[in-house]
């Protein structure tokens, strides 16, 4: 049975590339979740205006990846202590979160937050809340690295 994850980690370019590499994911899909406009697009939420934030939705069979390890690669790949940013990228549509699909997935969410403070001398700013609606993005921003190969190396 396929289950579904749901992070925010800056721009989620990177962070569907990262999650892309996992073995046992079987799809991951860029879009925007956590605000209050139906059917936004990336120029709304780019205003900062919708309350979104840039995800990746991430279909994943629990028989060979488990959510903390999906919850490891979250970790890894960007900056939790910093609110509303990550690198260049500015506004609350960068904010780290994760939304979770389950009481399951929160109170892994929140069991990996504690542990994984350890490793930060600034406190964690990351959302854990419950999923709200996905919107996918537009299709030019979905496998964006694959289709722009230069992209990833001007984006590091």
């Amino acid at each position: 049975m396929i289950e579904k994850a749901t992070f925010g980690a800056g721009c989620f370019w990177g962070v569907e590339a990262e999650f892309r590499k996992v073995d046992g994911v079987t799809d991951v899909a860029v879009g925007y979740s956590g605000g209050t406009t139906k059917d936004p697009t990336y120029k709304d939420v780019c205003s900062g205006a919708t309350g979104h934030a840039e995800v990746v939705e991430v279909e994943y069979d629990p028989s060979k990846v488990s959510y903390e390890e999906l919850l490891e690669v979250f970790w890894n790949n960007h900056d939790p202590t910093t609110p509303n940013r990550q690198g260049w990228d500015i506004g609350t549509q960068y904010r780290s979160a994760i939304f979770y699909h389950s009481p399951e997935q929160e109170a892994a969410a929140r069991a990996s937050k504690d542990k994984i403070q350890e490793r930060f001398k600034k406190p964690i700013v990351t959302e854990i809340t419950l999923a709200s609606e996905f919107y996918r993005a537009e299709e030019y921003h979905q496998r964006y690295f694959e289709k722009n190969r230069l992209a990833r190396f001007f984006s590091m």
